[in-house]
Formats: structure tokens, sequence, C-alpha cells
């Protein structure tokens, strides 16, 4: 059984140590986070610990931190037979700092805490400094997802840019209509359905063939009344994103 220590208590440590607390195959044998009081709740299932030269034998250490914090907390983590990796989208392989073997264990996923997620289908995207901690971290990894990868720094950079597109910015996108809505009196469940309409679409077809709305057919009496409705940031976005959409089909239908 792979023994492991996970460092971090933010959206994904809290449900990595959730999913690691219920293996049967991965043994979870302290949780280390700067601050003791966010990770007290473990005291009764697991060791946990607030001081970084605390840190007990394992086989992989795990460092669901932020992507700042990656080197100077790799940096205290010596131990030359064993595996650190980091979880971030963005940060090379070679951030890592410590002395141990290194790799990279990735969930292209958005985590918050008070919504259960099922890892069983989350991608996992991997990466190790030699190809026996590839195996390690890959046999790891398909404990946990059916979904694994193997990408290098420079793949997964791409991923995580694509990922901020199709869920930071359209989140944010549910916002701003959230924003819309309440402001005139429409519950935005309104929506609920249109946006389920269009994550199922793109199961089926491409992006690109699955568009519509008033940018795409060039209805400009639709957009300028749009347009009006908006406050300065908004129509700045809706400017921007209106331009982009007109662009790419103009060049392409």
């Amino acid at each position: 059984m792979v023994k492991v220590v996970l460092l971090g208590a933010g959206n994904l440590g809290y449900h990595l140590t959730q999913k690691m607390l219920n293996s049967t195959s991965i043994k979870l044998v302290q949780v280390y986070n700067r601050s003791i009081t966010k990770i007290e709740y473990l005291k009764d299932k697991v060791s946990i610990t607030n001081n970084i030269n605390g840190i007990i034998p394992a086989d992989i250490y795990i460092l669901c931190v932020s992507d700042n914090a990656i080197s100077e907390i790799s940096s205290h983590l010596n131990f030359p037979t064993k595996l650190v990796v980091h979880t971030s989208g963005a940060t090379s392989i070679n951030d890592l700092k410590s002395n141990s073997t290194k790799g990279v264990i990735y969930f292209p996923q958005t985590f918050s805490k008070e919504k259960n997620v099922n890892f069983t289908n989350i991608p996992i995207c991997i990466e190790a400094s030699t190809s026996h901690d590839l195996e390690i971290l890959k046999n790891f990894s398909k404990e946990i997802s059916n979904n694994v990868y193997l990408i290098n720094s420079e793949q997964r950079k791409v991923v995580h840019l694509a990922a901020v597109f199709v869920n930071n910015f359209v989140n944010h996108l549910y916002f701003n209509a959230e924003q819309i809505c309440t402001k005139n009196n429409v519950p935005f469940e309104i929506l609920h359905p249109i946006i389920l309409e269009t994550v199922q679409k793109i199961n089926k077809i491409s992006p690109f063939d699955a568009q519509t709305g008033p940018a795409k057919r060039q209805d400009t009496k639709t957009l300028n009344t749009h347009k009006a409705m908006l406050t300065s940031t908004q129509l700045d976005i809706y400017t921007l994103l209106t331009k982009s959409i007109k662009e790419t089909y103009d060049e392409k239908l």
C-alpha cells in the first residue's frame, strides 16, 4: 500500500484528503498545513502538522499549495529515494526544489469544498523525472481515476490555459449573467437549461459548429439593444466577445 503525505488544505487538498482517507490501496499518513486550525477536523483520522520539519516518512509527498509556494515548500522535502509532486497546471516540474525525485499530478477540474466530486472520471495529467517514478505515479493515479494522461510541462500549460477559458472565464460570464438577472428581478435558474444544453451539445458537435446567437448572425439591432443594457465592464466583455465571434465566422463561413 502506497503511503502519502499531503501538503495543503485548499479545495483540491480537501477533496484529495477525503478520497485517500476512503481508499483501500492508498494510505494517507499525514496532512500538513501552515494553519493547523484548517486541518484540526482531521486529527482523529490522520496525523496532522503545521511544522514543515515534522513531516513523517512516506512514498509520495503531494503539494496542494499555491504556485508561488511550490519552490519554497518543496525545498524542505529532502527525501532522496522518495517522490515529491506538485499539482499545478502552469508550473514546471523543475520548480520543485527538493533533492527527491520529482513529479506532477495535475487535475484539470474545478474544486469547491461545498460540492462533492467523483474522481473516477476526472482526468489526471502526470509527469515524472524518471521512468520508474512515472510508473509509480501512473499506478497511484489509476487508483483515483480511470482517465490518466502522460503530459509534459509544456503540454500541461496548454491544458491549464484552455481550462481557464472553459471554466474560470465561463464561470465569470455566469456571474455576470446572474447579476443582470438579479438587477432586473429575473430568476437566474431560468438560464439553467440553456447552460446545460450548451455543455451537452459540445459532447456531440464541435464548439465551432455549436455557436449560435446574434454575434454569429451579425444581428446589429439586437447587439445594440444588448449593449445599451450593460454596465461599463459588462459592455467591454460583450464587445470583445462579439468581435471575436464575428471575426471567427467572417473568416470561416
